[in-house]
């Protein structure tokens, strides 16, 4: 099989997948005036974060096997991309065209005939299988932390400025007569607890000897 008629069954296949679903019926043909713009292009490729992405985006898109991968299928689909965008002359990063010399020689791996039955060789696609499983760890990771609640994206500081208000406070307003009256009460409860000082008596002892000397002769 020729390069072209690779091309014109790649276009084949990709005309009968649905382009999207109008009322519930599927669109596989655009119509004729339909026109894309090359930016809106731009904007669909770019939201590639490089190859393995968009063969991952093949893969899930068509509910395949990551480990059973029908290398020819999603090498003739990724094709019909890189061809796309060349058609479109629009920038295409080296990587995407490594990827596609990689998926080439696969295929053509795939289709070389076994030496023996008996001997096991490693299948060709194990080291693409391997790095598809890798990003799509990886990215899953990616989103589940970008599904976290992000300051300034989903959690937003509030400030509040605060003016102190002066705030008077207005005595009650009591007649003189009541404040006399708790006055005394104030005074007569202070005289209650009023303090007084003990002093000690001096005593004389010549004094205390004649007490008890005439106690002593009355009553003898």
């Amino acid at each position: 099989m020729t390069m072209s008629d690779e091309i014109e069954k790649a276009d084949t296949q990709q005309r009968e997948m649905p382009f999207a679903l109008v009322q519930g019926a599927p669109l596989t043909d655009l119509p004729k005036d339909l026109y894309i713009p090359p930016d809106a292009l731009e904007v669909f490729l770019e939201a590639f974060e490089g190859p393995l992405d968009l063969l991952l985006y093949l893969i899930k898109k068509q509910n395949i096997d990551i480990l059973d991968i029908p290398i020819a299928k999603i090498t003739e689909q990724y094709m019909s991309y890189i061809e796309l965008m060349e058609i479109l002359e629009l920038e295409l990063a080296g990587e995407y065209l490594l990827m596609a010399a990689m998926l080439a020689e696969i295929k053509s791996r795939m289709l070389l005939p076994r030496q023996t039955e008996d001997e096991e060789e490693e299948d060709p696609r194990a080291e693409l299988i391997r790095r598809l499983q890798e990003y799509e760890r990886y990215k899953d990771a990616a989103e589940k932390l970008d599904d976290l609640p992000r300051y300034e994206r989903d959690i937003f500081s509030t400030t509040a400025e605060f003016t102190g208000r002066k705030i008077n406070h207005k005595p009650p307003e009591v007649a003189m007569e009541t404040i006399l009256q708790v006055f005394s009460e104030v005074i007569a409860r202070a005289e209650m607890f009023s303090h007084h000082m003990i002093q000690r008596e001096a005593l004389s002892v010549r004094e205390r000897m004649g007490i008890i000397l005439e106690k002593i002769n009355t009553e003898s």
